[in-house]
This record gives C-alpha cells, sequence and structure tokens, in this order.
C-alpha cells in the first residue's frame, strides 16, 4: 500500500471522499503555506506523541558520487545544530525529554522520528525544528561518523546474503546501481565533507518535499496551528523531482547468472526482475499484494510444489513496492542434491501462475480479507503506524495510496493476477543469483 492526499478538513463546502476516510481513520491533513504537509494521527490511548518528519530522499536521489550519503546525512541529524551545541548535548536533551527516538533510510524515504510525553509537545516541536532545519556539520563530528557508517557496511559484508542481494542488485540495475543502494560506497561515505552535506540539505531538506507528522494523543487543529507557528520560517525551495530528476532504469536487455561462493551449509537462489512502479501501474502492485500473500500460505501450490515436498526448506516471491521500479524477488533454499530439481519445478510453478487452477477463487478472496485485517492491526499502535503512513506519503506522492489501498484491494480480479504475472514475472529477463559453498560449486554445473 502507499500513500496520497491534498485536501483533508479544510473547507467543510468541499468534502471529498479523501476526508471521509480521513476521518474513518482519525487522519488529518493539511499544508502550510510553505508546502509542508502536516499530518496528525489522532489517538489519545494514552498521554503519548509520536512527531516525525519524513522527507523524499534516499538512495534513489544519488549518483555515484552521493552514493550512501542520505544515510551518512540521517546519522549527523542526531548532532549539533544551531540550538544544541553538540552530540553530548544532543543525547542530554533526548533524556531531558524523555524521547525514545529514532531515524531510518531507504530507497525513496528519510524519516526521523521520536515519542515523547504529550506535556512535552511544545518542546518536542522545537527539538524537531532545530534538528530538521539548522544542521551545523561540525567536521569534527562527521569526521567521527563517517567509520561509524562505513562500519554498517563491513558488518553487512560478514554476511552471506548480503553478498548475494548485492550481486544481484548490481547487475539487476545496472545502469543506476547507487539508485538502489541504500548503504552505499564505502569510499564515498569515508570522503564525504561538509559541502555534500550542504548540498543534501539545500536540494531536500525543504518543506515542499517533506512531510509532519504528529501521532498520538493530539487534537488535529491545535496540531496545524503549531506546525505553523513552529515551522512556517522553513524556506521552501524548488522542486526536486523538477530540478534533479531520477533517470528511470532501462529494462533488463536478457536474463543473467551470478554465482557467490561462501562458507555456506545450503543453497540459496535469489532471482530478482523488475517489477511496476507506483505512479506507472498502480493496480499491479494491488495484484502484486495479493498474489504474494497467497503463495505464501502453506496449502498454494508454490509451497506445495517446493517445500511441502521436501525439495527445498524455504521458497519466496516477494514485491516491494517503489515508485521508481519495485523489485520482485524469488528466493529458493535447497541443498546441492536437490538444486537442479528444485530449480525445474520452480521454473514450472511460475509457468503455471496463470493456469485456472493454480489459484483458487477462494484464495483470491482469502487473501484480500486477510490482507485487510492486517491493515487494522498495524494501525493500532500510533508510534509505529505513523512510520508506516509517512513512508507511503514519501513512496507514492500523497496518501491517495494508502486511505484507497483497501478498497483497492477487494477489487483485484484473477484476471488482474494473471495480467501481473504475464507483464512482470512470465518470460520476464530475470537476473539470478546463486549462492553456494565452494565444494557445492564444484558438484553443480550452471
Amino acid at each position: 500500500m502507499l500513500r496520497k492526499s491534498y485536501v483533508i478538513i479544510v473547507f467543510l463546502t468541499c468534502i471529498s471522499p479523501i476526508v471521509i476516510f480521513a476521518q474513518k481513520y482519525h487522519i488529518y491533513q493539511q499544508e502550510i503555506d510553505n508546502g509542508l504537509d502536516v499530518i496528525v494521527i489522532e489517538n489519545s490511548t494514552v498521554p503519548l506523541v509520536t512527531i516525525e518528519i519524513d522527507v523524499r530522499n534516499g538512495s534513489y536521489t544519488e549518483p555515484p558520487e552521493y552514493d550512501g550519503l542520505s544515510h551518512l546525512y540521517e546519522h549527523m541529524f542526531f548532532k549539533a545544530n544551531e540550538s544544541i551545541p553538540d552530540q553530548e548535548r544532543y543525547l542530554e536533551r533526548t533524556r531531558e525529554l524523555g524521547m525514545v527516538w529514532n531515524g531510518t533510510t531507504s530507497e525513496e524515504r528519510v524519516n526521523y522520528f521520536f515519542t515523547i510525553s504529550k506535556d512535552s509537545l511544545d518542546q518536542g516541536f522545537a527539538f524537531m525544528k532545530a534538528a530538521i532545519m539548522t544542521p551545523l556539520f561540525l567536521q569534527e563530528e562527521l569526521e567521527r561518523e563517517r567509520p561509524v557508517v562505513a562500519a554498517e557496511f563491513d558488518r553487512a559484508e560478514s554476511n552471506p546474503y548480503f553478498i548475494l542481494d548485492r550481486a544481484v542488485s548490481q547487475k539487476l540495475w545496472y545502469r543506476y546501481f547507487s539508485r538502489k543502494n541504500v548503504i552505499g560506497d564505502r569510499q564515498i561515505i569515508l570522503t564525504a565533507g561538509q559541502e555534500k552535506m550542504r548540498t543534501i540539505q539545500k536540494r531536500y531538506y525543504i518543506p515542499n518535499n517533506s512531510a509532519l507528522l504528529v501521532a498520538g494523543d493530539v487534537e488535529h487543529e491545535a496540531i496545524f496551528q503549531l506546525a505553523e507557528a513552529t515551522f512556517g520560517d522553513w524556506e521552501r525551495g524548488g522542486d526536486p523531482s523538477v530540478l534533479y530528476p531520477v533517470p528511470e532504469h532501462p529494462s533488463l536487455g536478457q536474463s543473467d547468472t551470478v554465482i557467490v561462493e561462501q562458507p555456506v551449509n545450503v543453497v540459496t537462489l535469489q532471482m530478482g526482475l523488475h517489477g511496476p512502479s507506483i505512479s506507472k501501474d498502480r493496480n499491479a502492485t494491488y495484484a502484486a499484494d495479493v498474489l504474494i500473500f497467497i503463495l505464501r500460505q502453506k496449502n498454494s501450490h508454490f509451497q506445495k510444489q517446493l517445500v511441502e515436498s521436501g525439495l527445498s526448506v524455504y521458497a519466496d516471491l516477494g514485491y516491494y513496492t517503489l515508485d521508481h521500479t519495485g523489485p520482485i524477488t524469488i528466493f529458493l533454499q535447497t541443498t546441492a542434491d536437490k538444486f537442479e530439481e528444485a530449480i525445474k519445478v520452480l521454473f514450472s510453478g511460475i509457468d503455471q501462475l496463470t493456469d485456472p487452477d493454480y489459484i483458487t477463487d477462494e484464495q483470491i478472496e482469502y487473501a484480500k480479507t486477510q490482507l485487510e485485517i492486517g491493515e487494522m492491526y498495524a494501525q493500532e499502535s500510533p508510534s509505529q503506524f505513523v512510520s508506516t503512513l509517512g513512508f507511503w506519503w514519501a513512496v507514492s506522492g500523497s496518501l491517495d495510496y494508502y486511505l484507497n489501498y483497501v478498497d483497492n484491494l477487494k477489487k483485484v480480479t484473477r484476471e488482474d493476477l494473471n495480467n501481473y504475472v504475464r507483464k512482470y514475472i512470465q518470460n520476464q529477463p530475470y537476473v539470478m543469483g546463486i549462492l553456494l559453498s565452494p565444494d557445492d560449486g564444484k558438484t553443480l554445473s550452471f
């Protein structure tokens, strides 16, 4: 599911479906004068408030010379700014406010969030304003933080599955790998200076490219007023999507295979394909979610053929919803003696996905019902739900996708599933990565 939404509760004379959905889910939105989207989720269960800033930034904005710097910038957010002289005082202030805080970087979203007592709301807004609007990027703090971020890369490289995923990704995104490489390039990270941090800030950390989300024991009108008073002097910038357009990745010309040898005990296959983009084929993203749910159930033909049969210990087909080509990933884990047969059955199963008896009508309806229930559960914790909502706001362009997600899931038909499979999976070029031990590599031929 994804997100988009402009007018929510602004004009009483113009009650749109989005307003109705917003009120149903206790979600309210208003854009202040400088373009900052303010989204409020009212939930008075406990006297806590989560404040989050989401920025449309991440690896998709990174040419090779900036590979990994969205992530480094995220780390620098928790350092000195014009109100706080250094990281030590920053951490001290978080303790004074009783904050639970963090930040994340992904392909198409960077977010910063913390949860505080509702009594500290004004102070929390002031804290967020200083951090998002006035970071100092002190050279000494930058020099300390670069090795910290690089160490994350080092830890990842110790995991054979990271090496497999990276090998597949480098071929899958052969033209613009840096645009999908969230963790980044070690050398780019270790040599990054203040100038590049300032460039990222100027381009992307602007109100008209950001959303302020507030969830918890609050009243939306009061939050709208506080947001205007606190962030109203944040200067609007040029539209990054126009000034710094993201290149469209070309399709795969042909299938490819990459072999990764590591000290592992099983053989793992990871297959990557180019999937749909939200803005170009939104309906396909709903079909993808329904199909994935069906194939992950033990009673599916997919699981029966590959796992229940004993050919593999794990099999999965997934899709990661993004606006700039979401990847489809197929996993299979087995042993060397069963690998060749498992591969044959996997490809046979892919060919059968559109057969009339491969998926039943009951499985389709059950999947849609369970996905709807999952969405209901996801909304129970404001501190977690706000991050989910922020992700879909960033990736889909607004709240529309998320607010209408369940209704659109219910519309998915067998024909939609078949169209998705034929367009993005069956007979489409792929990158196949195979992770195995050196000994198994000697016994298998590719």
